[in-house]
């Protein structure tokens, strides 16, 4: 059984960025494997890690729907549920010391739930494999609520310094505790914090090199070691105590 890490927050927090810097720390102190969970439909980790990503969960339901809907037999003589396994086994991107599955969205007829239901099914059958699993949630309490994972040993709630942006992460606590969550800690990240000190686990502070490398397209994970959000991060992980 892997270490399971679930990142969280409002939208527009930095949460992603965050997710992807830790994801580089646990590869780059060889903590790995990790298997990456990119469950934001608006799927954009891996740019921040650098990596190429050629399908998603949703882009592989949505051509099985096709294939069906247009009467094309499946490959081989497969049934729907052995290609859709098929296609979901191929759709691992692979990065340096980590492994990414994004979940994006289907765009044709169907639940949005589904998707995410397949996402659960495919992160149960992998994650084992890992040493760490750590999951990019959508903004907000959704993934949460359809418990995309079994278990989750850390939840970072990712906040920066307004009070409706700690007021979210305070409710995305709340939901954990009355949906009986099987959590273990539960921590507060402040990101984009002005000069300062917080009394929590980490703060951020504002990296003025985050923006410049977004701008230039260059993923985050190449910010120099002695980058201010770097250094947050390292801190932050020290503190986490992870096995």
């Amino acid at each position: 059984m892997g270490y399971n890490i679930a990142v969280a927050g409002k939208g527009g927090t930095g949460k992603t960025s965050l997710t992807g810097l830790l994801v580089n720390n646990l590869t780059t102190n060889n903590k790995g494997p990790v298997l990456v969970v990119d469950a934001d439909a608006n799927a954009n980790i891996n740019e921040v890690l650098g990596i190429e990503v050629e399908t998603t969960i949703g882009s592989i339901r949505e051509e099985v729907n096709q294939r069906e809907k247009q009467g094309n037999a499946f490959p081989g003589g497969m049934t729907k549920a052995q290609y859709l396994q098929y296609r979901l086994n191929t759709c691992l991107a692979e990065g340096d010391g980590y492994d990414l599955i994004v979940m994006g969205r289907s765009e044709g007829e169907g639940c949005y739930c589904y998707v995410n239901g397949i996402l659960r099914e495919q992160t149960d059958k992998l994650s084992d494999a890992y040493e760490y699993l750590v999951i990019d949630n959508e903004a907000g309490m959704e993934h949460l609520s359809r418990k995309t994972t079994k278990h989750i040993d850390k939840l970072l709630l990712v906040s920066d310094c307004s009070r409706r942006s700690v007021q979210a992460v305070a409710r995305i606590r709340d939901l954990a505790r009355e949906l009986n969550l099987s959590v273990g800690d539960i921590y507060l990240i402040v990101n984009k914090a002005p000069n300062g000190e917080l009394n929590h686990i980490g703060v951020v502070p504002m990296d003025e090199m985050i923006y410049e490398y977004d701008s230039s397209g260059i993923p985050l994970v190449n910010l120099p070691e002695d980058s201010k959000a770097k250094i947050a991060i390292n801190d932050i992980m020290a503190k986490l105590e992870l096995n």
